[in-house]
């Protein structure tokens, strides 16, 4: 079975990326894995404030991820499969995809403006390394078009 592995974020380009992945699974008879990440938070003194300020970016990245399955669920029919994880997101997509080599593609949204942004930055100069295709997804597209390529 054909596994798209797409990154989701609160950004505008995740969700088409997110889309697109939808459609692909459902037209192979795939599946979605949504991979969230939260990113290391700065060190501070007190290690309550610390804990719940993990907590609290932890609690986001599953709400996000949770609703995201949702649209995806109604996009391919089949519930994705759901992460969320702390740390740096490009060690953390490479320990995901070591983990999961059912993955059949990374799939990426790129903003419509401005810069590819760091993910897309990292894993296009080393996109020869990693265990299957990159896909990026341009985040200015609207749904005709993504419905119309996927």
């Amino acid at each position: 079975m054909r596994v798209y592995l797409v990154i989701m974020d609160e950004t505008a380009e995740a969700r088409v990326a997110l889309r697109f992945a939808s459609r692909r699974a459902a037209k192979t008879d795939g599946m979605v894995h949504i991979l969230a990440l939260v990113p290391p938070q700065e060190f501070v003194v007190f290690g309550g404030v610390q804990a719940t300020i993990e907590e609290e970016a932890r609690s986001r990245a599953e709400v996000l991820a949770t609703s995201a399955a949702g649209n995806t669920f109604q996009e391919s029919g089949r519930m994705p499969v759901i992460a969320v994880r702390q740390g740096d997101g490009e060690k953390v997509i490479r320990e995901y995809l070591g983990e999961h080599a059912e993955v059949a593609a990374l799939v990426l949204g790129a903003a419509g403006e401005g810069g590819p942004g760091p993910l897309i930055t990292h894993f296009t100069a080393h996109a020869g390394s990693l265990p299957c295709p990159l896909f990026v997804i341009p985040g200015s597209m609207d749904d005709a078009t993504v419905d119309r390529i996927s």
